[in-house]
């Protein structure tokens, strides 16, 4: 009587789980930026992520973007703050945000954003969340997104396309 409850139990736990959740399969996200740029779009993505409790790595495809990154953030709005880092920190573990040009982990994020190319990471299995934005006005952009769309559903990820509506937001296209 009791196993019998017991298993009840464990199912409707199951079933209430997707299946990410049960197997640890990561979510790749494709946001196709048209007539913004990273800048824009990433500051908020980001303070979502900090809401929910997640640890980012924002991973950039050269030295000088994450520098920008870097810079822009702190200046970002007046009324908000996004506690961040570089990899070359001393503490870079510390962050809640970290920017990077390696597909490393340091700060042991739950959420990796790709952004202007750069490479889906090896281990993007252990994320929750792989971030990819590109520029849908860059035909080199869209066919990079394209590949890096084909090669994670291959794999087996669950992927999703997003594209901005009317009024600022996202929806989800596929």
């Amino acid at each position: 009587m009791r196993r019998a409850r017991f298993i009840r139990l464990r199912m409707a736990t199951y079933s209430s789980l997707t299946f990410r959740q049960i197997y640890g399969m990561a979510e790749i996200l494709f946001y196709h930026l048209k007539g913004q740029t990273p800048e824009q779009v990433l500051p908020g993505l980001l303070q979502k992520s900090l809401e929910r409790g997640w640890r980012v790595v924002v991973q950039a495809s050269s030295e000088e973007r994450v520098e920008a990154l870097d810079a822009h953030l702190w200046t970002w709005r007046d009324d908000a703050f996004l506690p961040h880092g570089t990899w070359r920190d001393a503490e870079a573990a510390q962050h809640p945000i970290l920017l990077t040009v390696h597909d490393h982990n340091p700060n042991g994020a739950v959420v990796r954003f790709l952004i202007e190319g750069a490479a889906m990471p090896n281990d993007a299995a252990a994320y929750q969340r792989v971030v990819v934005l590109f520029n849908g006005e860059d035909t080199d952009a869209v066919e990079t997104a394209r590949a890096q769309w084909s090669e994670a559903k291959s794999a087996g990820f669950e992927v999703t396309y997003w594209q901005a509506d009317d009024k600022g937001g996202w929806r989800r296209v596929v």
